[in-house]
């Protein structure tokens, strides 16, 4: 029915041939999770949040939220089930066959590169703000915006990338270590903000409390889906965690529940203590940051929230704690980095596993000797991130890497669906709860939030599906593994005979 599918037996016994290091706990998972998670989508997208919905924006972390939820808990059977790299794209292909796995796979390039991009410049626009104000200066708009932003390139993005593809290069543990730290910069700068924001709300600031309508609020949800992205990466680390028929659940759902909790009681803050009206910057459907907004806000006596870069920061200053404000951007500003190196783990070990399926170069899942991890494509990747960081603006990323999220995930919830029917026997030690309705209630979640996507960001995905297809027919399908009857060995067996594995039609 769906073509070559690659055993879930052969996918196991492949990862144990040509295997990354296990080092991951339970806690480490955790973090990796709220340090992909917590990050651009509430620190910087907040402002896109207010333009569509206002107040209503509570409303769609939770619409987008509760879409996240059951579709991590179909990650979660699929990842405990299949405790190896490749998350959305290995659980596909063992599944629902090689095209669709391929598919899946490349849509991930949307959700990992193409944030870890959209984070780049969240990132570049905190850090130099604060640069900015704390030196008094004026950098130049050519250096520090790309070109459809007002500028020319965004070197500070193009930084971060390059200095985060370093640290991926040198392990993975160094870097689950680093990560650690810098979400716990985040977390408590998001704490602080919620504990002096909280007291100051004034109900009044809550209405109306859908200005744009129902509609607003879900165009709302689809964009800050993005403040989402990201917990799915703790499934691409299944291959360097140590027990995770245990761990991968608990990373998966444990960091869900703690982001929500956090992007509701801070949005609650800033709607609250600061306002968060549309009409407020007179922009509706300008891009946060833009030079159109930007000329907009400076015309207004009462700026609202929407019209801030550093949305957080800019709602403590308000309030009257200008240094904590600062203090906050501060924060954000060392803190983002954790969640680029989330974004660019993923993307790597999702083009590792397909190049040891044959799908991609067998180049890209060379191992370093020293520091045993897939440093060819790291590298790769890590170009590709600096270069749409340095062109792009972080709503156009932000939205193209949501299309490619919301594919992936639906993928995800109907083959948790399909593997329960076609193999109710195999060992799961973790069973999604009421699968027959948690499975559906993702699938149409996705289909929803794709359709309140805006047309170019439809469009950009359809491309990009249909360059895939052509990438797939003129490539991979001839030096599939699968399609071959072989699965990859060991470099030091490569003297050996290929396995036979032959794939289920």
């Amino acid at each position: 029915m769906f073509g070559r599918v690659k055993p879930l037996d052969a996918i196991l016994a492949t990862a144990e041939k040509k295997s990354l290091h296990r080092s991951l706990g339970a806690f480490q998972l955790t973090m990796l999770g709220v340090g992909a998670v917590i990050g651009t989508g509430i620190f910087v997208l907040t402002a896109e949040a207010a333009q569509k919905a206002g107040p209503g924006m509570m409303i769609s972390f939770i619409i987008a939220g509760f879409v996240c939820a059951v579709a991590a808990l179909c990650y979660a059977e699929m990842a405990s089930m299949v405790p190896v790299s490749g998350s959305a794209y290995t659980y596909s292909y063992a599944v629902m066959g090689e095209l669709i796995a391929w598919m899946v796979g490349w849509a991930l390039i949307l959700e990992y590169a193409v944030a870890a991009g959209a984070v780049s410049v969240g990132w570049s626009g905190y850090v130099v703000g604060l640069i900015e104000n704390a030196f008094s200066i004026d950098i130049p708009d050519l250096l520090v915006r790309g070109p459809y932003d007002g500028g020319l390139v965004n070197l500070p993005a193009m930084l971060i990338a390059g200095l985060v593809t370093w640290l991926l290069v040198i392990g993975t543990k160094e870097s689950a270590t680093v990560n650690a730290v810098l979400v716990a910069i985040k977390v408590s700068a998001l704490t602080l903000f919620i504990i002096l924001a909280l007291p100051v709300m004034n109900m009044e600031k809550f209405e109306p409390f859908a200005p744009l309508g129902f509609g607003g609020i879900g165009a709302a949800a689809a964009s800050i889906f993005f403040a989402y992205v990201g917990f799915d990466a703790v499934s691409t680390a299944a291959e360097e965690t140590k027990n995770p028929q245990r761990n991968m659940p608990i990373g998966l759902i444990g960091s869900l529940a703690i982001c929500t909790v956090f992007y509701l009681l801070v949005a609650a803050g800033v709607i609250g203590s600061v306002g968060a009206q549309p009409q407020m910057a007179n922009g509706i459907g300008l891009e946060p940051g833009s030079a159109e907004l930007t000329a907009q806000c400076a015309a207004i006596a009462d700026q609202a929230v929407v019209c801030s870069k550093e949305a957080l920061a800019w709602t403590l200053r308000e309030i009257g704690w200008p240094q904590i404000g600062n203090l906050v951007g501060l924060a954000a500003g060392l803190a983002l980095p954790s969640v680029i190196l989330m974004m660019m783990f993923g993307q790597t070990r999702i083009f590792f596993v397909m190049s040891r399926d044959g799908l991609l170069p067998a180049s890209f899942s060379k191992i370093h000797p020293r520091y045993n991890t897939p440093h060819v494509i790291t590298i790769i990747t890590g170009v590709f991130v600096a270069l749409f960081a340095a062109f792009f603006p972080v709503g156009l990323l932000a939205n193209i890497s949501n299309s490619g999220t919301l594919f992936a995930f639906a993928a995800v919830s109907i083959a948790v669906l399909v593997i329960r029917r076609r193999e109710p026997g195999r060992h799961r030690p973790f069973r999604t709860p009421a699968i027959y309705l948690t499975s559906p209630l993702a699938f149409l979640g996705c289909a929803y939030l794709f359709y309140k996507l805006d047309e170019k960001s439809q469009l950009l995905f359809v491309i990009w599906a249909a360059v895939g297809l052509v990438v797939y027919y003129a490539y991979s399908r001839s030096r599939s593994h699968v399609g071959r009857g072989i699965v990859e060995v060991h470099e030091a067996d490569a003297d050996a005979p290929p396995q036979p594995v032959p794939p289920i039609d």
